[in-house]
Parts: C-alpha cells; structure tokens; sequence
C-alpha cells in the first residue's frame, strides 16, 4: 500500500528527487533529524515529467506547492541543491537543456544550451577545498549526445569543460559524483573526487 500519493501530472512522471535532509539546530538533543527521518521537517519532493512540468510537493499532506514551466519537451531529470544552492532544483530534459529553478519564486534562474540531444540527468558538481567536501557553483549534465558538460552559474551560463563518451557508450545515461579519501595526502587535500556515469550501450565508468 502505498504511503502518500501526489496527484497532478497530467502524463508520465520520468524523475524525482527529495529535499535535502532537514536539521533542528534548535535541541541538540533531537538527534532524529540526523538520521532521515521524514516527519515534520518541512520535506518536499520535486518530479519531473512528460507533461513539460517540475511539480514540488509537500511530503506530509501531498499537497501542490508548486508548478515549473518552462522547458518546451518531456522534463528527464530533477535535482535538489545544497548549501548556498539549497533554495534552487536543476533539471534536464529532452529539448536539450538544462535549467536552474529557484523554488521559492517558482522562477527560472538560467538555461544553460550546448547538447546535441537530450539532457539525461543532471548534478550539482562537488569540489574539494581546503580538504572540505564542498559544494560549488558548478553544475554537470550527461546527454544522449554522449557527453558530460560543466556549467558555471555565475559567468553567464558559460560551459568550463567537456567530458567526450567513449564511442562505443552511444549516449550518458547517468551521473554521480564519488569522493573517495586518498591513501596518501597529496598539497594536504585528503580527498579524491571521481565522477562515475552509465552508458546506454551497458558500461559503467569511473573517471577520476
């Protein structure tokens, strides 16, 4: 039986994501918070769907809290920012852009175009520095036109750098950013970021 329901979309859903966790700074003896528990926290999820919409939802009463329009074909992929990017949600879909979206006005921020073929996922990049996980102001996309593209937001939508597929991928399916602690610290950074996507042809690779 299913939990809660969100009813609005009015074609196939492709992508949802959840807000990031919620902590109560306020008693540091409730240590709830810590460890995921959804409840009372002010949780939304966001979905990204067929019908061209990113719907926000209120996880407790499923309630609609909001509706973004903008992208002009099927929306493939939804993501929650962190940090000083917590307010905002990232999107790719299939009319080849990516989008950055500020939740508390509902509006579009920035359109970030260069792919070739459909936006498949999308991912805020993480850094390191000062042997800090951090996160930054640069955004990746994977495509169908099998490349992983970074984005500045601050420098006018400007694409820093591109990462080609191997031929034989035919197109990036999916993106996920690895850190994995170094065995030896190297210019006192502790920590080695790897980028890991799957491909459409079956292949999982892990740069780094």
């Amino acid at each position: 039986k299913s939990l809660h329901v969100f009813n609005g979309h009015e074609r196939t859903v492709w992508c949802v994501d959840i807000s990031p966790l919620q902590s109560n700074n306020n008693n540091d003896n409730n240590k709830i918070n810590d460890i995921g528990v959804i409840g009372g926290n002010g949780y939304t999820i966001c979905s990204g769907s067929h019908d061209k919409t990113i719907r926000i939802w209120d996880i407790e009463t499923t309630k609609q809290l909001n509706v973004l329009k903008g992208h002009r074909h099927f929306v493939r992929s939804v993501k929650y920012g962190l940090n000083e990017l917590l307010n905002t949600i990232l999107s790719g879909s299939n009319d080849k852009s990516v989008r950055l979206w500020d939740i508390r006005s509902g509006q579009q921020i920035q359109v970030f175009n260069g792919h070739t073929n459909v936006v498949t996922c999308v991912e805020y990049s993480l850094f390191v520095i000062k042997n800090d996980i951090s996160n930054s102001n640069v955004i990746c996309s994977g495509s169908d036109d099998n490349t992983i593209r970074f984005w500045d937001i601050r420098s006018n939508k400007n694409e820093l750098y591109m990462i080609k597929g191997d031929e034989k991928d035919n197109g990036i399916i999916c993106i996920k950013f690895v850190v994995l602690k170094k065995k030896d610290k190297m210019k006192n950074i502790a920590y080695d970021l790897n980028l890991c996507y799957g491909s459409d042809n079956g292949t999982v690779r892990f740069w780094g």
